[in-house]
């Protein structure tokens, strides 16, 4: 299924919610709504639904125009942050609700196939309420499988879970997608999730779509500073630098060679440095940022120092555990390679090439 949004605007009252989005969703693929609270994710996907009416603008489903066909009118599921279930229903007739509507045939073996899937087969005889959080959310998310829509929507499914039950579901949902035949979308406020999830990624910032494309693509080529604020996480480094005979001059005397051969670029640029670029231990043509240890947190398996330098404030992400004083001298070691350059309007000049990366 093909679902393409032309030019399509939501206001409500005074407030601009939706301003004129153009896109078209990958058939058969996951599409990712990556974005801040408030950024449009919920509205974009509640227009792709038919549950509210654009102000403007078409949608169209393989080329028909639906813009305004309510939600009963199509064939679409949808999975909200809030696990939505029938409380009077067991698990299983959860599950095989959909089934029953459409008079499917082995629906016991299919409700069972599911539930095994998300690891939900042992309370099929149990209410939702009998069951945890996490249980009813793949109870939730069981029943809009069984669904077989060709669009499926799910909004932040897993943002009131606790952390370990995300990191399950994330893992579980991404092959659960890749063996079904809908389109899916995936609301998100987190750039890893959108990483772990793959297919494509949409970021959204104010009512907008920024950019949409693969999404390690996206998350590669940031098409804009605020493409790369929204689709790094910890936040990418920004560092105001000029550019003059193809070198790059940084706050505190720093210099280094341009990353790539751009002739003629002269005057103010912003490099951006991800977190994980950044290193302790030097390498041939690395250049050094002398600094002091601000912060030093650890969070699951890697290290995030906080770091002052004369070129600007840095975090650099480290695996492992590792431990820094505050207060102690760090050098702080970058690869001009491994740099983005954005120009003055804040427009992706170059990307590090993914083999550099590596």
């Amino acid at each position: 299924m093909e679902l393409t949004l032309d030019k399509v605007g939501k206001v409500v009252g005074a407030e601009t919610w939706l301003r004129d989005i153009d896109l078209t969703l990958q058939p058969g693929a996951v599409t990712v709504l990556l974005g801040v609270t408030q950024a449009g994710k919920t509205s974009l996907m509640r227009v792709m639904a038919g549950l509210d009416a654009p102000s403007s603008g078409q949608v169209r489903v393989d080329g028909r125009d639906v813009t305004g066909v309510p939600v009963r009118e199509r064939n679409v599921s949808m999975v909200y942050q809030q696990f939505i279930n029938y409380p009077s229903f067991k698990v299983f007739d959860n599950i095989a609700s959909p089934l029953k509507l459409r008079g499917e045939k082995n629906i016991a073996e299919r409700v069972r196939a599911l539930a095994g899937r998300l690891h939900i087969e042992p309370f099929l005889d149990r209410y939702p309420a009998e069951l945890s959080g996490g249980q009813q959310q793949r109870v939730a998310l069981a029943r809009a499988l069984a669904k077989g829509a060709p669009l499926m929507l799910l909004d932040e499914p897993l943002v009131n879970l606790d952390y370990k039950l995300r990191e399950g579901l994330r893992e579980e949902l991404t092959q659960l997608f890749a063996a079904g035949d809908s389109t899916v979308v995936y609301a998100t406020t987190e750039p890893a999730e959108a990483l772990l999830l793959g297919g494509y990624t949409a970021v959204m910032d104010k009512g907008r779509v920024l950019q949409y494309g693969p999404t390690a693509e996206v998350f590669h080529a940031p098409r804009s500073l605020q493409v790369a604020r929204a689709f790094s996480d910890p936040p990418m480094n920004l560092l105001a630098g000029e550019a003059g005979a193809g070198r790059l001059r940084l706050p505190g005397g720093l210099d280094l060679p341009l990353p790539r051969a751009m002739p003629g670029l002269v005057g103010p640029v912003t490099l951006g440095v991800r977190a994980g670029a950044l290193r302790t231990a030097p390498r041939l043509g690395d250049v050094a940022l002398p600094g002091t240890v601000e912060l030093s947190e650890i969070s699951g398996s890697d290290t995030f120092v906080h770091v002052s330098t004369t070129a600007g404030e840095m975090v650099a992400q480290f695996t492992g555990v590792h431990h820094f004083a505050l207060g102690d001298a760090i050098t702080l070691h970058l690869h001009p390679e491994h740099v983005h350059l954005f120009d003055a309007a804040g427009l992706l000049l170059s990307a590090p090439e993914r083999s550099s990366l590596a």
